[in-house]
């Protein structure tokens, strides 16, 4: 019997619910109709009484509606994601009624290839028809029509599951307020496929496939088998096999010289295999892939950008460091097609070794930005509260490297605060954990953008209910048009940067203003230090020693003069700062200024 913890949602009953009758068939995208169809799903939590807290979550290739708890006592297996869904977890069932469907096409009380034909009162196997990612989002749209509910707070779902999130948002935009898709893609590159067909391929030239009518005792188990092995390594990365496994042996100290499998993560893949094919359909694994080789939103709208032209969702995008077969790359591009519409998107890259099996191992992490995502997007107001009091009563630091990155000061927060319109857009390029942004928002109605490096203060950023992006501005701001924004802010930042002139160009072509901000380090102090101690400076403004700063540039007001004069850049504020005063430094400000705030345009 397993233990159910104070966390657990306890015992649930997997129900099924018959949504398409004979009479009313589906009709799919490949253009055949399906009926009768019924599906698999467990809830979660209550429904509350504004109907405004309903969390959909869609599951990958092997996952099921049993999302969470257990089924009985005695069930040794709790849902595949218990660690993420619960009372007080990332997903918490004490705020959320949560709601998790197995998809069409699946193996576990969804109707798909192993339900019985009517027509022929057999299992389907291959006559049951192709089946893709819009598809099973229709039967999801059933199920909540059925349930009663009015409107998704959120859908989430990684893999396979992201990509239902993304065609949610896209089909219907005014049931979904907020998409979290994590580890996904747009579409699949020829390497996801290929790995996809020979998995295909292995299940197929089973001598046990019998057209797809083989029977469960008798089954293509070692072509399913194998078909998870591959699978399963595409899901972990290069780093955690080595670091798991390396080339240990199991069970002997010296090599067999035969073909059995002896090294330890042959018999880790041998044992994946195994347990796939107890609890898994070979069939469905063909239709499933197929599914996902299907999916390509640019084909099907021409480009991205199209795609997401008309999606009304928040989005939060996840993706994983370490993971090869739905690379951070594929994510950054629906976050970039997103911000090129101007829609509300945050992103994460989470560090990781786990591969693409960290969005289910990673729970920590994602379930922390997972909780804050939906915290935010279901009561941004008492969110806004609560961080405030925080902001107030805490030194918000953030370890990056050997060192520890300073809040800004206050008065260069206040300054630049006083320089912006309100009503205006603004784009804060080093943000950090986004009170400037979060100022400005309250107190100007500003419409507003960050861009960190860092995962602490995106974090921090996400849990306010900004629109956060985790992103190296170096790389350039291709998402962003000519002059969209009104102002972009460079605050205390750009001594850090490795090529200050292309990113500083590069402000200046998507901004109308660039507002810069940076610590003179030709103030009196600095200079005196230099002299007297033969030393590098440290100062209030300059806290770091040479060897863990940030500051890789070192520049003063008259190095920014000919900096902007050399790249043609109208400077129409300079104001040097002393100290916290608000007053700027009038006498030989390069010598007396400890810090200064330029306005720039072009």
């Amino acid at each position: 019997m397993v233990e159910i913890g104070k966390n657990s949602v306890g015992i649930v009953k997997t129900k099924t619910i018959r949504l398409v009758e004979a009479e009313h068939p589906l009709e799919l995208e490949c253009g055949k109709r399906l009926a009768p169809i019924e599906v698999a799903y467990e809830t979660y939590g209550e429904l509350n009484e504004t109907g405004d807290n309903a969390v959909l979550i869609c599951h990958a290739l092997s996952g099921n509606a049993h999302v969470a708890g257990v089924n009985s006592p005695d069930d040794k297996n709790p849902g595949w994601w218990d660690v993420m869904v619960g009372p007080g977890k990332g997903i918490d069932t004490n705020k959320y009624f949560v709601i998790c469907s197995n998809f069409l096409g699946g193996c576990s009380g969804t109707t798909g290839p192993s339900s019985i034909n009517p027509s022929t009162q057999k299992p389907y196997g291959l006559d049951f028809p192709i089946i893709t990612i819009g598809d099973m989002v229709k039967i999801q749209k059933l199920l909540l029509d059925k349930l009663g509910v009015k409107k998704l707070l959120a859908v989430i779902g990684g893999s396979i599951g992201g990509m239902q999130v993304l065609q949610w948002a896209i089909e219907y935009p005014d049931f979904v307020k907020a998409a979290l898709p994590v580890a996904t893609t747009t579409h699949l590159g020829a390497q996801s496929i290929a790995f996809d067909a020979v998995g295909r391929n292995a299940i197929l030239g089973d001598a046990n496939f019998a057209s797809g009518q083989y029977k469960s005792e008798q089954g293509p188990d070692r072509g399913l088998a194998i078909a998870r092995m591959i699978g399963h390594i595409t899901y972990l990365s290069e780093q955690g096999m080595r670091e798991k496994f390396g080339r240990q042996l199991r069970g002997a100290d010296r090599y067999s010289y035969d073909f059995n499998s002896e090294f330890a993560v042959e018999t880790y893949l041998d044992h994946q295999g195994q347990s796939f094919v107890e609890r898994f359909d070979a069939n469905s694994y063909l239709y499933i892939t197929k599914a996902a080789d299907y999916f390509d939103l640019e084909k099907d709208y021409g480009t991205l950008s199209k795609a997401f032209a008309n999606v009304k969702s928040r989005f939060l995008a996840v993706s994983f460091a370490s993971d090869w077969l739905y690379t951070p790359a594929q994510s950054e591009a629906i976050v970039n097609a997103l911000a090129a519409n101007g829609k509300d998107v945050s992103f994460c890259n989470i560090a990781s070794s786990y591969g693409h099996d960290a969005f289910l191992l990673e729970t920590e992490t994602l379930g922390s930005f997972i909780s804050g995502f939906l915290e935010a997007t279901h009561r941004p107001g008492v969110r806004s509260e609560k961080e405030k009091v925080k902001s107030k009563n805490q030194d918000t630091r953030y370890k990056i490297g050997d060192f520890e990155q300073a809040r800004r000061t206050r008065v260069d927060y206040e300054l630049i605060e006083s320089l912006i319109e309100p009503n205006t857009t603004v784009l804060d390029i080093g943000c950090g954990d986004g009170e400037l942004l979060a100022n400005l928002t309250e107190d100007k109605n500003i419409k507003g953008e960050g861009i960190e490096l860092q995962q602490d203060p995106v974090l921090a950023c996400v849990n306010r209910g900004l629109s956060i992006i985790q992103r190296d501005v170096e790389r350039g701001l291709e998402n962003y048009a000519d002059k969209s924004l009104d102002y972009v802010i460079l605050s205390q930042t750009v001594q850090t940067l490795k090529n200050p002139e292309k990113v500083f160009t590069e402000l200046l072509r998507v901004g109308k203003k660039v507002i810069v901000s940076f610590p003179n380090f030709a103030h009196w102090r600095c200079r005196a230090q230099l002299f007297f101690s033969g030393t590098a400076p440290v100062t209030k403004q300059l806290p770091f020693g040479w060897h863990n700063s940030p500051n890789i540039h070192f520049l003063s007001l008259k190095d920014f003069d000919e900096f902007c004069k050399k790249l043609g850049v109208k400077v129409e504020k300079k104001i040097p700062l002393a100290k916290t005063r608000f007053s700027p430094v009038r006498f030989a400000p390069n010598l007396f200024a400890e810090q200064v705030i330029y306005v720039t345009s072009k």
